[in-house]
């Protein structure tokens, strides 16, 4: 079954434009010209793919995603005008799982189309209720222990909880203040670097197996993501 695409744009031009072209690549298409539209769009015909404008009236488009983040798990790519890092950190923040700044050539949205979809449809699969898989490493959560096949990592606490919080959304991008928070507590008042150290050494210890099926990835003026890798580009991080 085609996959569902949901196009919230208010310039008309632009969303009848995107609307067409995705049709032609075989997807089926909904579209909506402001926040509230969207959302009873989202309600109703549950798309498998949110193209999220940022600039919308009434309701923002960061507003709309942390909406639809609240009340689920469906993919959003942000579309923007502004080329601005605060933006696009903000939607990251939020919940998105990419974003593309206007203007932007057909080619390049739906390569990150395709990829957001992928990795989606990999965290759909289903797992065991306290184990979760990524290429050779499975994470152990009631054991609290992670292996790369049948050889166990020897993982600080806090190595092996952001290993484990990173893995559980293969994918998606989070920030650094998030991982302070939800790895180290709300409490924590240490530097932001302590999770730059953190993954550093993770990329060490990981690193030692070769080819995973993974890597975590620095997204620049973002925060991190593990990236799933088909074995034809699987590379180093």
């Amino acid at each position: 079954m085609p996959k569902r695409i949901l196009v919230v744009e208010d310039d008309a031009t632009i969303r009848e434009t995107l609307s067409f072209n995705i049709k032609k690549e075989g997807y089926l298409v909904l579209a909506a010209q402001d926040g509230a539209e969207a959302l009873r769009s989202a309600r109703t015909a549950r798309p498998d793919l949110v193209l999220l404008d940022l600039m919308l009236p009434e309701m923002s488009g960061l507003e709309v995603c942390r909406v639809l983040r609240q009340e689920g798990d469906v993919p959003i790519i942000m579309l923007t005008a502004k080329d601005s890092e605060v933006d696009k950190v903000v939607g990251l923040q939020l919940g998105a799982d990419d974003y593309i700044t206007k203007p932007f050539s057909l080619r390049e949205l739906f390569a990150r189309m395709t990829a957001v979809l992928r990795r989606s449809e990999q965290r759909a699969l289903p797992a065991a209720v306290d184990e979760d898989r990524l290429g050779r490493l499975t994470i152990d959560r009631a054991g609290r222990r992670a292996m790369i096949d049948d050889t166990e990592l020897k993982l600080a606490p806090k190595e092996w909880e952001l290993l484990a919080y990173l893995v559980r959304r293969p994918g998606r991008v989070f920030t650094r203040e998030i991982l302070l928070e939800q790895v180290w507590g709300y409490s924590y008042l240490g530097d932001r670097k302590t999770v730059d150290v953190h993954i550093r050494w993770l990329r060490e210890k990981l690193g030692r197996f070769g080819k995973l099926g993974f890597q975590i990835v620095t997204v620049r003026g973002a925060g991190y993501r593990i990236d799933p890798m088909r074995k034809s580009a699987e590379a180093t991080a």
